[in-house]
């Protein structure tokens, strides 16, 4: 990400020489570490807590998908034998409607 050469630390180190002084850049630096170390543990928290909530989902995923392969299995035909057509939905099949119900009004009432 960062692409920090040797040279560009010598700088950088350098100028913090210059501004901070001699006496106070051994506490910025080592305040630097804690916060860079703070840093790291925060983000591998959050890296373990998001693999702790994916995971469950992952795995319930990968079920379903097996239960999926199975039905289809089961509807495929054997080697051989021809494909049947699909049944189209008659009129018998669909529910019964009201010609004078308006949607969305409950009649009942």
């Amino acid at each position: 990400m960062f692409e920090v050469g040797f040279w560009e630390l010598v700088l950088v180190f350098g100028i913090g020489l210059v501004v901070l002084g001699p006496e106070r850049l051994p506490k910025v630096a080592a305040q630097l570490g804690n916060w860079a170390g703070q840093a790291r543990r925060m983000a591998r928290n959050l890296s373990s807590q998001i693999q702790a909530e994916i995971q469950p989902v992952e795995s319930s995923l990968h079920s379903v998908n097996e239960a999926i392969r199975k039905d289809y299995s089961a509807l495929r035909p054997e080697p051989g034998q021809p494909v049947q057509p699909a049944e189209t939905a008659t009129d018998d099949a669909l529910p019964a409607s009201k010609p004078d119900a308006k949607p969305g009004i409950d009649t009942k009432a």
